[in-house]
């Protein structure tokens, strides 16, 4: 399933005319494999200036990944207990340690190129986060930053999780927002190396289920702002029916 996300067409005006266009769509359940090739081939096309730029969302089916230098130790659970749960264990060329992805959580992958005026990666991150925190503050939570830690958290317990790919400053990999997520899955590996502090979801934090759509929806009408994109995509069903459109700037 592929559904289109982003901002209604708009006038053109003189702040809009330089903005670079990125495509954002919903991706629906993907393989952890299979979104990795989605993610190489269009960092291919970016480079080579066959493609614009473009904003992955997608939910993974149960996979814990390692980050470049992960301590693989931070797997607490066993090979048995693993196939059991049908779990998947992958190597990445991500940075960051061990996470875990899932039904009901929204995976977002950035390929955009941070040339020439965002050569630099903790403003990167920090734009990252602030889509983030945007994004669940639609819903009616408030995250916030951790100082010398990345991500997004809500007091002790982080809500979403960044790890990122950024080559000859084309980016890649991305974030994690924790919508509806089974927690206990992150009781089988020690979440990005940390162990003194907690995690949790949108649906948790606000009591109720929240449509994992909306949320996409959200998170590429704010990443369209940090980043000062154009969305290269027409109105949909899907954007009609977003509640989001009630905090489009």
């Amino acid at each position: 399933m592929q559904s289109m996300l982003g901002g209604t067409s708009q006038p053109a005006s003189t702040t809009q005319i330089n903005r670079r266009v990125c495509e954002a769509s919903f991706r629906g359940l993907v393989s952890y494999s299979d979104g990795l090739v989605l993610q190489e081939q269009a960092v291919e096309r970016l480079r080579l200036g066959d493609a614009q730029e473009q904003l992955f969302l997608l939910e993974h089916p149960h996979v814990f990944t390692l980050g470049r230098g992960a301590d693989s130790a931070h797997i607490l659970a066993g090979k048995e207990q693993l196939q059991s749960s049908s779990i998947e264990v992958h190597e990445t060329g991500r940075g960051g340690d061990v996470t875990y992805h899932g039904p009901g959580q929204l995976v977002g992958y950035p390929i955009i190129n941070l040339k020439p005026d965002r050569c630099d990666v903790h403003r990167y991150v920090r734009d990252i986060e602030e889509v983030l925190i945007r994004t669940i503050a639609d819903f009616g939570a408030t995250g916030r930053r951790i100082d010398g830690l990345t991500g997004v958290w809500v007091g002790n317990e982080k809500i979403a999780a960044i790890g990122v790919r950024i080559a000859r400053w084309i980016t890649s990999h991305g974030f994690a927002l924790n919508v509806s997520t089974d927690l206990n899955y992150f009781q089988m590996i020690v979440p990005c190396g940390i162990s003194d502090k907690g995690v949790t979801s949108l649906s948790i934090l606000i009591g109720r289920n929240i449509d994992i759509q909306n949320v996409a929806q959200s998170a590429a009408s704010h990443f369209r702002d940090v980043f000062t994109r154009e969305m290269s995509v027409g109105l949909t069903d899907l954007e009609k029916d977003s509640k989001v459109n009630e905090v489009r700037r």
